[in-house]
């Protein structure tokens, strides 16, 4: 979520701080042209980084090159024919103005930060998407089948071992989640609400404003709006509930595993559909806190005295459907990785220990409870090429791709027309 909206920010940054200054065409690319705007804004973001002057020449030249690679694919796309599907497009800039707009408060607001409409900056960010999503498809399409074998992997670490450094000490782990809003007391609360509001909605009330009021999506600021989304991208039980309605029927309650649904249809094109919904999430209180805490001690009691094993009770009880199904892995962190709580926990912890029930929190308004099982401890070590081959073989693949990549725009800048004007 971090990265999608740190992206969105740059393209408006960037925007904002070409509208601050008389602007150049630094560079040319094919058809597109690069500003000393868009330069000194990345130039400026970059030295923010590194703690340097952002006027330093050899970053600005540095950049400036990335800067023109990227219009070379882009413009090699272009040549190419790539494709993206406008549907994808589409859904992934309603998708981040959504969030934009849950940042600032509102598509007003959002427009006053922006300095442009809201159509504007749709159109501004939409083209970004594409120009990126082509070069990324450009890239994927050739390199995407790159491998290395294990002599390569092997020739790499001979030739890197030295600057490899240490590796960080790593844990593989496992747990057992649960979620307290799973009880039945806490569900049937919600349900009951949702359905108060289902009832209003059937009796003339404004469907956004109830969205705004009291739905728990990010999409409340929009009124509950969606956007225009295509088909397999809704969890099952809301797409069934949603592709079912016609043009402005609500739907009944619908459950999905992030709370209770009210669904309306606004429009509907072939396998996309415009809704918006209203989402009441179940909230916990303490007794359901003290319930769960109380039900994984229990588990864990079950298998100090060996009742049943840890990925037993992983498989029949976690809420974490995804590590359930291994039995409860997690997978192996660096400490940087894992959360301070979390990482507190585990330097107790010996091999094959299970922890007391921690609270986990997932986001700002989701959390549970887990028990922790330490696997595996891994000291801090030089790289070796036995215990690390997994992580040196991704880097050997990075540099082998990054390579083929460097020469192939090299060849493509000897066929595209290319001119710095600094």
């Amino acid at each position: 979520m971090k990265r999608v909206l740190i992206f969105v920010l740059i393209l408006l940054s960037s925007q904002l701080f070409a509208q601050e200054v008389v602007d150049k065409i630094v560079a040319v690319v094919d058809n597109e042209i690069i500003l000393k705007s868009e330069l000194d804004f990345r130039a400026l973001d970059e030295a923010s980084k590194r703690n340097i002057d952002p006027q330093n020449k050899d970053l600005r030249m540095k950049i400036l090159n990335q800067m023109i690679n990227d219009k070379i694919l882009y413009a090699q796309a272009q040549i190419d024919t790539m494709k993206v599907s406008d549907e994808e497009i589409n859904q992934q800039t309603d998708y981040r103005l959504s969030m934009l707009s849950q940042q600032y408060g509102s598509k007003e607001n959002l427009e006053k930060a922006s300095g442009m409409t809201y159509e504007k900056l749709k159109k501004y960010i939409k083209d970004e998407l594409k120009k990126s999503s082509l070069v990324q498809k450009l890239i994927e399409n050739k390199f995407g089948r790159v491998s290395v074998n294990s002599e390569e992997v092997k020739a790499f670490y001979d030739a890197y071992k030295d600057s490899l450094g240490m590796v960080n000490e790593k844990y593989t782990i496992a747990h057992i989640f649960m979620n307290p809003k799973t009880g039945e007391r806490i569900q049937k609360a919600a349900k009951e609400f949702a359905e108060k509001l289902l009832d209003s909605l059937k009796h003339g009330a404004d469907f956004a404003t109830l969205a705004k009021r009291y739905s728990n999506d990010p999409s409340a600021v929009n009124g509950g709006d969606l956007g225009n989304i295509k088909r397999g991208v809704f969890v099952p039980e809301f797409e069934a509930a949603a592709f079912a309605l016609a043009p402005g029927q609500i739907s009944d309650i619908v459950k999905t595993q992030y709370g209770y649904h009210i669904i309306q249809l606004i429009d509907r094109k072939g396998e996309m559909i415009h809704c918006r919904h209203i989402l009441i999430k179940p909230k916990s209180d303490d007794k359901n806190d003290l319930e769960t805490i109380q039900f994984l001690s229990d588990i864990r009691d079950s298998i100090m005295q060996k009742k049943n094993t840890f990925e037993y009770y992983a498989r029949k009880y976690s809420d974490d459907k995804n590590s359930a199904r291994m039995g409860g892995e997690l997978g192996t962190f660096e400490a940087s990785q894992l959360e301070k709580q979390m990482l507190e926990q585990l330097v107790k912890m010996k091999d094959g220990e299970i922890g007391f029930p921690k609270r986990l929190d997932i986001s700002n308004d989701v959390y549970g409870f887990h028990l922790l099982k330490l696997i595996k401890k891994v000291p801090q070590h030089r790289a070796d090429l036995t215990l690390d081959y997994d992580e040196i073989k991704n880097l050997a693949l990075q540099k082998k791709k990054n390579e083929l990549l460097a020469n192939y725009i090299n060849e493509l800048k000897d066929t595209i027309y290319w001119e710095i004007r600094l």
